[in-house]
């Protein structure tokens, strides 16, 4: 039994700790920002590219 409740109290603290980084990601917007900082980069990339166009 005492086994069984270790590994059952493992299972929810690792639970938590997930749900608890989720939320934090989910409050502050994180993952937002993130794209945002990532379009940024990526367009500095792309507007150095000399572009050619002909019609």
């Amino acid at each position: 039994m005492c086994k069984a409740f270790k590994i059952i109290s493992k299972i929810i603290a690792i639970l938590t700790a997930i749900v608890g980084v989720l939320f934090v990601v989910y409050f502050w917007n994180l993952d937002q920002k993130l794209l945002g900082w990532a379009y940024v980069q990526v367009n500095k990339i792309f507007d150095r590219k000399k572009v050619d166009i002909k019609f």
